[in-house]
């Protein structure tokens, strides 16, 4: 079928091939072929043509079907050039307060100017980018003081600065501690090693932060700022400007690197913030103690080369000079103070660069003549009780000592209560019978506690003292005498056994003790290599002591009559130290008949040093002489002054009578020279004047028997005079927990699972201080200045009832009042632009952008650091040291100032003080939580990780 079907269509093919030739020849076959080739050129041209017009038409309407629109495009850009640009008004309002806004319009201007007009100008004419730039920062600081209006800034001044202060302080004393521990001496002395253990100390502390990284590398201090100024702007800024990266990132630059970072700079510049310290105090006149006791107590032999060298350039300069009469005396007087205070800073650095550095105490003890202070005179002051206690404690003598004390202040509640009674029974109030129910159960809580078979442990004394003493419970109403057999027992055995007073005063408690009053005599001793001596106690002028010679031969005279009274008496203020002067006037009537009249001026302290001379050189007087006693607080009263004078005009009067010159015959010389018109020169020692403050006025003031033992055990004195307010209230039950209450001592900081030393300070705070500001402040800061946790509880429960004492005799209930006050005050309109001023002027003075000034020479700079620490040595207060001890108050001072002196550790504090002002500011963001984000690059908080989950293994696999 195939085969058929080929041959046909060859077959038709052929005839038809034949049949064409025939009718148009033989060459009609090119004619075809041309025009079939120019059928296909048309249509292949008819093609191209209508392609390219209908691909033009489809590409143009995909494009506006698919592509946004080109309206905010170079078009539109191209006409908005064209156009003319419109003016940026700059409202000049920031805070809505115009003292503030008008230097603070000032800060911004220069910072525009001195930070980007300065290289844009050289690109641009253009005003708009700079005035845009300026909007946005006025734009931030409104938002910014609008929001710093609704914060209540009392918490975070009196609570969160005062806690981050002292938390630091903490952080750095442990530090301390940790290298104290080190055995290599030279490690001891590096300061690379004193921050290696402060931030390893703080991240046990934090726990969760460790800025060391911001605190020590440059590159992760700036990127911290910018990240954190990018956080600022995010919070202040509208978020069209914030997402402006151009404008974000100048206004980032400028806050971070421009403001913040040189005033970070300057903030934790050692050298600055001693030179502030000495601006701060500067009214303050200069201690001659003080500096001699900070050349001696120094270790850093730059320091004592620095003041060295002074001295040094000093005497060539007086040396020099060409004088003659009095000048002359006053020259050598200067001469011989500089050349003892070169021989102090000599001896010094041998013994630093000699390693022969030596324990005052130690040397003390096994050379020195110690002062030997009654035991009764111990067991009425705190400092020196507390030593003892300590004591008691190691020889198992506590329950003797503790007894003593409790019986005191039983005694003294005892007789409160009792003329409380009295007083009622006049005025017909029946509370009889309860009064002496709760005196009754407290003295059988005594006697249960203390002398009891079930007492432990048990006060040995004379059995049938003890009998006689159950006796009288039993069958009579206890009396405050009803103790006092017992007591003297037990007084007589502290005193004479040779385990208690006579070993404790061979102990070294009892050299720290004196050491702690400031009264150890030191010795002179010879420790360096040339064999020149060292007296502590020198003095660069010699001896004081009054010549009775020099006195003039009329005031020996019998004839001669002496009359003066005080007329006058005033409050001065000298250097910063306010006092009571008083003005004495004298007749005195010649032998020849004439009189002379004149007045003088002394201080209470002459008066004393008077006596104390009075009473050396005249034993006799000292039972008939008294003069009034000092007062330690409000000693500047108009009434306590008046009151004063009368005293003091008695006891002067009783001095000049005739017949008390008559039976003392010198006593004329040494009035006349106190009434002289002149100064009047102290004869009285250093260290007698310390023994006779620690036995004499103070015993009588704050520091008497009913003070201290107020603070027993929960204060049995406190307890009863709360029964007393409301005695009608009372039940057995009350007594029961006053009997317990005597005799616990519950911890004023409670107990956690977590170490005390290893929280921030504000955790162990006392819930009962919470509402008191000043106490809590004052607690927070003499804790961690002056370590008081380190001392017993019953010291610190003492200091602790004397601070509520002397801010409720000071201020009365009006004090958190005043506090509030005063930060009111602190972030008043004014404050804030006496602020503004002081960082504009400190950054351009006078609108010039100051230059970074040159690092001071380095002797400058050790010499203002010998000025800083005798200042804030010298402006420490003797109450201060009265309660706390002068020791551990120089202590204290020294390790504040040794904290400042470490650049790092500035910059870490300051830091802190900036996140707590951020939460402070804006609490409904987690910035705690950011915080924590932008420290944990710190390789230190890995390790402590790793430690914490290495350390909870073990624990889990006991599970």
């Amino acid at each position: 079928m195939l085969a058929e079907t080929s041959l046909s269509i060859w077959g038709w093919g052929g005839l038809g091939a034949v049949l064409f030739l025939i009718t148009f020849g033989p060459f009609a076959i090119f004619y075809l072929a041309f025009y079939i080739l120019c059928f296909a050129g048309g249509c292949f041209a008819v093609t191209l043509l209508f392609g390219k017009t209908n691909s033009e038409k489809y590409l143009e309407k995909c494009e506006h079907s698919f592509l946004p629109a080109t309206q905010p495009g170079i078009h539109k850009t191209l006409e908005e050039l064209k156009q003319e640009s419109r003016q940026i008004k700059i409202d000049r309002r920031l805070t809505g307060a115009s003292i503030i806004d008008e230097p603070l319009q000032q800060v911004i201007q220069f910072a525009l100017r001195d930070y980007i007009q300065y290289w844009y100008y050289t690109l641009s004419d253009d005003e708009s980018f700079l005035l845009e730039i300026r909007q946005t920062v006025q734009n931030a600081l409104v938002q910014f003081s609008t929001r710093s209006k609704e914060v209540d800034w009392q918490p975070y001044f009196t609570t969160r600065l005062v806690d981050d202060f002292a938390t630091h302080l903490r952080v750095f004393r442990k530090a301390q501690e940790r290298m104290t521990e080190k055995d290599d001496q030279k490690l001891k002395d590096e300061p690379e090693e004193l921050l290696e253990s402060f931030f390893e100390a703080e991240v046990e502390m934090e726990r969760k932060i460790c800025r060391d990284l911001v605190c020590s590398s440059t590159r992760d201090e700036e990127g911290f700022l910018r990240d954190l100024c990018e956080v600022l702007l995010y919070l202040l800024l509208p978020p069209g400007d914030f997402h402006n990266k151009n404008m974000r990132y100048f206004v980032r630059e400028i806050l971070a690197r421009g403001i913040l970072l040189p005033l970070i700079n300057q903030l934790s510049d050692p050298d600055y913030i001693n030179q502030y310290v000495i601006w701060m105090i500067h009214d303050s006149s200069c201690n001659y103690e003080a500096f001699m006791n900070i050349l001696k107590l120094s270790d850093k032999v730059g320091e004592l080369e620095a003041v060295k060298d002074k001295a040094v350039e000093e005497l060539q300069f007086l040396r020099s000079l060409d004088t003659a009469g009095d000048d002359i005396n006053v020259i050598k007087n200067q001469i011989n103070s500089l050349l003892f205070v070169k021989k102090v800073c000599d001896t010094r650095i041998q013994r630093l660069q000699s390693g022969k550095e030596v324990d005052t105490l130690k040397l003390v003890a096994n050379f020195g003549k110690l002062c030997i202070i009654p035991l009764e005179h111990i067991l009425v002051h705190n400092i020196a009780l507390q030593f003892f206690m300590d004591y008691m404690q190691q020889k198992g003598g506590q329950a003797d000592l503790f007894f003593w004390l409790t019986v005191e202040g039983y005694r003294v509640t005892a007789q409160q209560q009792l003329e409380v009674l009295q007083n009622w029974q006049k005025d017909g109030k029946k509370q009889t019978n309860q009064t002496k129910g709760l005196l009754k159960a407290a003295a059988l809580g005594v006697y249960e506690q203390y002398l009891s078979e079930k007492a432990s442990p048990q006060v040995q004394v004379d059995k049938s003292l003890v009998e006689r003493l159950a006796e009288k419970l039993n069958k009579e109403d206890p009396m405050p005498e009803i103790f006092d057999d017992i007591q003297r027992k037990v007084y007589d055995m502290m005193l004479r056994d040779e385990r208690f007073y006579p070993s404790f005063r061979q102990h070294p408690l009892y050299v720290r003790m004196l050491a702690e009053l400031d009264m150890l005599k030191e010795p002179s001793f010879r420790g360096s290599d040339d064999g020149d001596g060292e007296s502590f106690n020198g003095s660069p002028t010699g001896s004081i002591n009054l010549s009775l010679d020099d006195l003039s031969n009329a005031s020996s005279d019998e004839s001669m009559q002496l009359h003066a009274f005080i007329s006058d008496t005033g409050v001065c203020n000298d250097h910063g130290k306010t006092y009571a002067l008083y003005a004495i006037t004298v007749f005195r009537k010649n032998p020849d008949g004439s009189e002379d009249t004149w007045k003088t001026y002394r201080r209470y302290s002459d008066f004393h040093d008077f006596h104390m001379r009075l009473t050396e050189q005249f034993e006799n007087l000292t039972s008939i002489l008294k003069l009034p006693g000092k007062k330690t607080f409000n000693n500047m009263d108009k009434d306590f002054l008046e009151k004063r004078k009368k005293d003091l005009n008695a006891y002067i009067q009783f001095l000049l009578n005739p017949e008390m010159m008559k039976a003392y015959a010198p006593l004329a010389l040494y009035l006349c020279d106190f009434l002289e018109n002149k100064a009047y020169n102290k004869g009285k020692r250093d260290f007698a004047r310390k023994m006779d403050t620690f036995v004499n006025p103070l015993r009588n003031s704050m520091r008497n028997v009913s003070n201290a033992v107020k603070a027993i055990p929960d204060s049995l004195a406190e307890g009863m005079t709360k029964v007393s307010d409301n005695m009608g209230k009372m039940s057995e039950k009350l007594g029961q927990d006053l009997k317990q209450s005597m005799f616990k001592v519950p911890p004023l900081i409670q107990k956690s699972d977590i170490d005390p030393e290893h929280c921030r300070v504000s955790a162990q705070l006392d819930d009962n201080v919470d509402d008191n500001i000043p106490l809590r402040v004052m607690l927070l800061l003499m804790d961690e200045v002056f370590d008081l946790k380190e001392r017993n509880q019953w010291l610190r429960r003492n200091i602790k009832n004397l601070l509520q004492q002397l801010i409720r005799a000071t201020y009365g209930d009006t004090i958190n009042r005043k506090i509030v006050d005063h930060v009111d005050l602190m972030t008043s309109p004014e404050q804030v632009a006496d602020h503004v001023k002081h960082f504009r002027d400190a950054f351009w003075p006078n609108g010039i952008l100051a230059e970074t000034p040159p690092r001071r020479d380095k002797a400058i700079r050790m010499r203002t650091r010998v000025a800083a620490k005798t200042n804030l040595l010298g402006i420490m207060p003797d109450e201060l040291k009265h309660i706390i001890g002068a020791d551990t108050t120089r202590k204290g001072i020294l390790r504040v100032f040794e904290m400042f002196q470490h650049n790092q550790l500035n910059r870490r504090l300051v830091y802190v003080f900036i996140e707590g002002f951020l939460e402070t500011m804006f609490p409904q963001y987690k910035f705690p939580e950011l915080f924590i984000k932008l420290h944990s690059r710190s390789k230190r908080m890995e390790k402590y990780s790793q430690k914490l989950k290495t350390s909870q293994v073990p624990s889990l696999q006991k599970r």
